[in-house]
């Protein structure tokens, strides 16, 4: 069956997938080959010393990618979508947003890139006995508690932003249990939320006499392949407002980038992993044992089908990275010339390679936020150098790429030398990975480990969202997701891999211990930098 005659016969397969800059759909066929795509560019807003997005900007960029998404459907093809085999939404992980009886938005959405949580995320660390990240949803709730907002007892319903869209499409407050990992703890054998965690947290909140209980409140949790709703007419609307889209389609669980990663990479079986780097980064490595003690900068989520997973995830990546080429861009145009942003990012990731592999004592901080795991709560981006440094193009970019790793590699140093967490194979994505090899040599450097990347490797997300979409629908031999995505998607397929080359894991070790010892001069700069 063609492309053209899987649209037309609605055997296609929608994923969608909410990034922290972009806003991306990719249209699938039953072989899970993408075969059309959309996407719309969206910033966050700091207000009042909060990130977030506003609700008009959801569905305004949900419905331009999803036009952007017609009208590549209408070029290649000639034709319309009005009926898809299913269709799923993700979303960045973590966050909160609260909603009201009449499902009016209590409080701006606030996202994972907050770290005002602090006093929450360590009382309940300590509560339950597991770490508490500071951007959790349940951070978020006690937060807001331990503020006295006047809004908390008005809630009826709290979820993130995948749960939050798939109730609009669908009207069912459920979520994938990948998402929901990073709500609250999971319970591995129940498949659900800790229910012994929901005891304790209730009893500390029950002296302030809320209207409602935790239980009461949470969306349900669903797991991959389970059916999680059809979209409404209503819904159908929302997403295509030109109103070719007919109403019916079957929505898997909601579920968060996390969990899209591992299924894109092929990532949910035991012993393997995947590191997603765009504007932050995080690294998933499905345990084959609980590790042997709750460590502050590792996280304990799942896989889509609820496998526990150590999650090192890190608040800034390759935003600083994007700040200084257009500053390069800007330096071209100057010269009366026009700058090509693709060959711009290519060409400057290239002569990364050209640096020497300690980047000539170059250390750079790409603290657009602050960052957890190295205990900030405020960032400021910073490229450190002494005189004597070989202040170069080529070590300028490969610190710059360093930077974007080096907390990444701070986490998984403790999973992979101190717990000796056994890996076979670690695929990239995101779009540190755009440009080939480069990503792969400086992430190999800094997890000495063989790093792999996909051809899908730049658009990974809402592709692994369709995939697991079409796992509700196409899984016709009921196999485990695992086997699903060998057998179906993958089919031995484990893309191009590059091994560490020793003189960079070398150059990358020298960076980490100048870039740790010049972490006071980053805690000065958010002390003295307003």
């Amino acid at each position: 069956m063609t492309a053209k005659e899987t649209i037309q016969s609605g055997k296609a397969t929608l994923g969608i997938e909410f990034g922290s800059t972009r806003i991306k759909c990719v249209l699938i066929d039953e072989d899970c080959n993408p075969i059309a795509q959309g996407s719309h560019t969206w910033e966050n807003q700091l207000i009042d010393g909060l990130w977030t997005y506003s609700i008009d900007d959801i569905w305004t960029g949900l419905q331009d990618c999803y036009a952007q998404l017609r009208a590549d459907v209408k070029e290649k093809y000639g034709v319309e979508i009005e009926i898809l085999a299913s269709m799923g939404v993700s979303a960045m992980m973590h966050g909160y947003m609260p909603f009201n009886k009449d499902g009016k938005i209590l409080v701006p959405f606030r996202t994972w890139r907050n770290t005002n949580t602090g006093k929450a995320a360590a009382a309940l660390s300590e509560l339950f006995d597991f770490n508490i990240p500071l951007r959790w949803s349940i951070s978020h709730l006690y937060q807001a508690i331990l503020n006295n907002e006047p809004h908390v007892k008005d809630i009826t319903f709290f979820t993130t932003l995948a749960g939050y869209i798939h109730w609009q499409l669908t009207g069912e407050k459920v979520l994938g249990i990948g998402d929901a990992s990073g709500m609250l703890p999971i319970d591995p054998e129940l498949k659900d939320f800790n229910r012994t965690m929901m005891d304790k947290f209730q009893k500390i909140i029950d002296p302030y006499g809320f209207p409602w209980k935790l239980a009461d409140i949470l969306p349900r949790v669903l797991v991959a392949g389970e059916e999680a709703g059809a979209l409404t007419q209503e819904g159908a609307r929302r997403l295509d407002p030109s109103g070719h889209l007919r109403a019916g389609v079957p929505l898997c669980p909601p579920e968060g980038d996390a969990g899209t990663g591992m299924t894109a990479t092929n990532s949910v079986k035991q012993r393997t992993g995947n590191v997603s780097a765009g504007t932050s980064s995080f690294s998933m490595i499905v345990l084959e044992h609980n590790l042997s003690k709750p460590y502050p900068s590792i996280d304990i989520v799942t896989t889509p089908d609820g496998s526990p997973v150590a999650m090192v995830h890190c608040n800034n990546c390759t935003s600083d990275i994007n700040a200084w080429v257009n500053i390069f861009k800007d330096y071209i145009e100057l010269t009366g010339q026009k700058a090509d942003m693709g060959e711009l990012f290519t060409n400057l990731f290239n002569v990364a390679l050209k640096g020497d592999p300690d980047c000539g004592g170059l250390v750079t901080y790409n603290y657009i936020s602050g960052e957890p795991v190295t205990d900030l709560a405020d960032g400021r981006p910073l490229v450190v150098r002494s005189a004597n440094d070989k202040f170069t193009l080529a070590n300028f970019m490969r610190a710059n790429l360093y930077g974007a790793v080096a907390v990444l590699k701070i986490g998984n140093d403790i999973l992979l030398k101190d717990e000796k967490v056994n890996v076979d194979r670690i695929t990239g994505h995101g779009g540190f990975f755009t440009t080939p090899v480069v990503g792969q040599k400086i992430l190999a450097a800094a997890l000495n480990s063989p790093i792999s990347v996909m051809k899908t490797a730049g658009e990974g997300g809402p592709w692994g969202m369709a995939i697991l979409a079409s796992y509700l629908v196409n899984n016709k031999n009921h196999q485990s997701l695992a086997d699903y995505l060998d057998n179906n998607v993958f089919a031995g397929n484990t893309g191009s891999e590059v091994k560490p080359d020793p003189a960079d894991v070398d150059g990358f070790n020298k960076y980490i211990e100048n870039y740790k010892k010049g972490l006071e001069i980053e805690k000065a700069a958010t002390k003295y930098k307003a």
